[in-house]
């Protein structure tokens, strides 16, 4: 919990810092124009497919409520809430943070864009799932598996162009941290879904 509560802090904390500077990090700036100078046809297919995956229609409703349904058919109705709560938190907390920072993005972008730079909707989203379904299967490979999903909506974000590198980093604080403070609050009941039960040594008939 108190973990996932510094994240939040942190990411508020970037957030001020970005409002009060009114203009990229260093490394913003000079990671974008890595970025820029190096683009070529065979990253941009991959990005626009991450983009795709990670925001709008498909990311932010299609893929959370899917899961929801997929943990009901599985008989894990906490671990369904758990994870549509999660979802929709970071989802909110998301578009609050934009309208109150309202950080202008970078100039050269490939993609359709909402306003506001700060934190970056596709991370937060991504490492809200990556997080939240790394809870409740507890599974180490799931843990590296969700890293590596996080770290690569994050890159492609920065090669489209339409986030700075310090939004990418807000969004991966946001998601991770309301996933594991949620997990927090939903602990005690998690172990209850008939999934745990039934993997749990204490669970197995002597």
């Amino acid at each position: 919990m108190l973990a996932g509560i510094a994240a939040l802090i942190l990411v508020v904390g970037i957030g001020v810092i970005v409002t009060v500077r009114a203009s990229p990090f260093k490394f913003d700036t000079e990671w974008m124009e890595e970025v820029i100078e190096h683009r070529s046809q065979i990253w941009l297919v991959p990005s626009l497919v991450m983009n795709f995956l990670g925001g709008g229609w498909f990311g932010t409703l299609l893929v959370p409520i899917a899961v929801t349904v997929l943990l009901m058919v599985l008989r894990r109705p906490w671990s369904a809430l758990y994870f549509l709560v999660a979802s929709a938190t970071s989802a909110v907390l998301v578009q609050v943070l934009k309208v109150t920072f309202g950080r202008a993005r970078p100039s050269d972008i490939l993609v359709h864009v909402d306003p506001g730079s700060f934190p970056s909707g596709h991370v937060a989203n991504a490492a809200t799932i990556a997080v939240a379904i790394a809870f409740i299967v507890g599974r180490a490979w799931v843990w590296v598996a969700g890293a590596v999903y996080v770290l690569v909506m994050a890159l492609s974000r920065t090669y489209l162009g339409a986030h700075w590198v310090s939004d990418t980093v807000g969004g991966a604080l946001l998601g991770a941290g309301v996933s594991v403070i949620l997990f927090a609050a939903f602990a005690p009941r998690l172990g209850d879904d008939s999934w745990r039960r039934a993997s749990s040594p204490d669970s197995v008939e002597p």
